[in-house]
């Protein structure tokens, strides 16, 4: 997308840091509401979603501009944005976190797991759940919805800024999801946020490994002792971390 810039280097090392750690990094730069709020996977992967978010919003149904013909149009809204949101990036849907319809099914997700898209994220529902969860793609939503998004949605806009689970989404944000949820990291800040979360996994790491031998966490977690820092700088020299 226009402008939009992430490299392999910081795609690699989001890959490897939980969506917790990226909180705590964002809060100590000031930024509380990046965590998408109500949203699940659909199913386990076993593995992150990471990607450059491209958007695509709902506003409340009106009846008369949203019954079944509105499809026949090949500029829809959501149709066009499963078809061009780009390989590599997450289309994120700003639902106003109403799942009592869905904003998608398992066709059109198909179709974007078939495009080489990173992953899906939606406040609101998703029919077909079933089969949105057997997709290799990470796809992450509020609860399963029959109803078609046609009865309570009406797709309007496309890659512009929107909220999504409460947190503020800008086109180009990099999403990050992991099984605890979704993190929303302002694209300016992707490289240094990725770079500080690996020293906080190693860190995390190596308390895991001292509470397991018996280690208080006062002083340990948060390191607030010059000792244990330094024997958290040999571990790293020891581990290659």
């Amino acid at each position: 997308m226009p402008g939009h810039t992430l490299s392999d280097a910081t795609r690699d090392r989001l890959m490897r840091v939980s969506t917790a750690s990226i909180a705590t990094a964002l809060f100590r730069r000031g930024l509380r509401n990046q965590f998408v709020q109500g949203v699940v996977p659909v199913a386990p992967k076993g593995r992150k979603m990471v990607g450059p978010a491209f958007t695509l919003r709902y506003i409340p149904a009106r009846e008369d501009l949203n019954d079944i013909s509105v499809f026949r149009n090949p500029e829809h809204p959501q149709r066009h944005a499963v078809e061009t949101c780009p390989p590599g990036a997450v289309l994120v849907m700003d639902a106003r976190k109403n799942a009592r319809a869905a904003t998608a099914g398992s066709i059109l997700v198909m179709r974007l797991a078939k495009r080489g898209v990173a992953g899906i994220v939606t406040d609101g529902g998703l029919r077909d759940a079933e089969g949105i969860g057997k997709l290799d793609m990470p796809a992450y939503f509020a609860r399963p919805s029959a109803p078609t998004n046609l009865t309570l949605h009406q797709a309007v806009d496309i890659n512009v800024p929107v909220g999504c689970g409460d947190a503020p989404v800008f086109p180009g944000d990099i999403m990050v999801g992991d099984a605890d949820g979704v993190m929303v990291i302002p694209e300016h800040l992707a490289e240094e946020i990725a770079e500080e979360c690996i020293g906080m996994e190693a860190y995390e790491d190596f308390v895991i490994e001292q509470v397991e031998a018996g280690e208080s966490i006062v002083g340990l977690y948060p390191c607030t002792s010059e000792e244990i820092w330094k024997r958290f700088d040999d571990w790293r020299q020891w581990t290659g971390r």
